[in-house]
């Protein structure tokens, strides 16, 4: 136990794991594209603001960004204060705004799911092999996926998949999770359940299992609540 919290990363270590899973980065460390593991080259957001809970930032840009423009945003980001809730926009947020002449920006907590995280309901893992006996009735548009969003892990009730979990951001190092709940199984803990049995899959895979949303999505918190996630910082991009 002492070795596992002696190996625990910092925050600031697990936001940098968070930024380098959600976005591809050149050899200058610049935002290239979303890091979707299926086919596609989204582009990434021009400018990443990482706040964590030990005070630290973290600030990405994209490659096309004007050096003398990250310059000014970087003198800004090392100005935010620690966080006190998730919810508080970034100290500089109306300058952020403008400097990147933007109206559209997201923001969300970040969490690590801890290792004590253990499923305690019964959960299958889908695979190519038995995704057809239970991706239907409202999970069938994940069968184009199965074979990149892996591990991807399910509660099964009537036969059928109705809660997953499952990698959709990879990295040699992190995996980020992506949960779906269908609506009529929705507030019975099998989101947790899931959420735990994926995490426990991405450890055996030598990777660290991270959980992030949206500020707006309250059903998505309330599991990171339930299942006792670490909190360890807020994200925050500019499109």
């Amino acid at each position: 136990m002492m070795d596992r919290e002696k190996n625990k990363p910092t925050a600031h270590e697990l936001m940098e794991l968070h930024v380098e899973s959600m976005f591809t980065h050149d050899r200058n460390m610049r935002l290239r594209t979303i890091n979707e593991p299926w086919p596609g080259e989204d582009p990434a957001p021009r400018f990443f603001l990482g706040r964590t809970i030990e005070g630290t930032t973290l600030c990405r840009f994209r490659y096309d960004v004007p050096e003398m423009l990250v310059e000014r945003l970087e003198g800004l980001c090392a100005d935010e204060p620690v966080i006190q809730d998730f919810r508080t926009k970034p100290k500089h947020f109306e300058a952020y705004m403008k400097l990147l002449q933007s109206e559209r920006f997201t923001m969300g907590p970040c969490y690590l799911v801890p290792d004590e995280t253990v499923p305690t309901l019964q959960i299958v893992s889908i695979t190519r092999e038995n995704m057809t006996e239970f991706l239907r009735s409202g999970f069938e548009w994940l069968i184009s996926e199965i074979d990149y969003a892996q591990p991807c892990i399910a509660l099964v009730r009537e036969s059928r998949a109705v809660s997953i979990c499952r990698s959709v951001r990879i990295t040699s190092r992190a995996h980020e999770a992506g949960l779906e709940t269908l609506d009529m199984f929705r507030g019975r803990g099998y989101a947790a359940a899931v959420v735990a049995g994926w995490a426990t899959a991405v450890r055996k895979l030598d990777g660290i299992p991270l959980y992030s949303t949206s500020w707006e999505n309250l059903s998505s918190q309330s599991v990171a609540k339930k299942s006792a996630l670490s909190f360890y910082g807020v994200n925050f991009t500019i499109s």
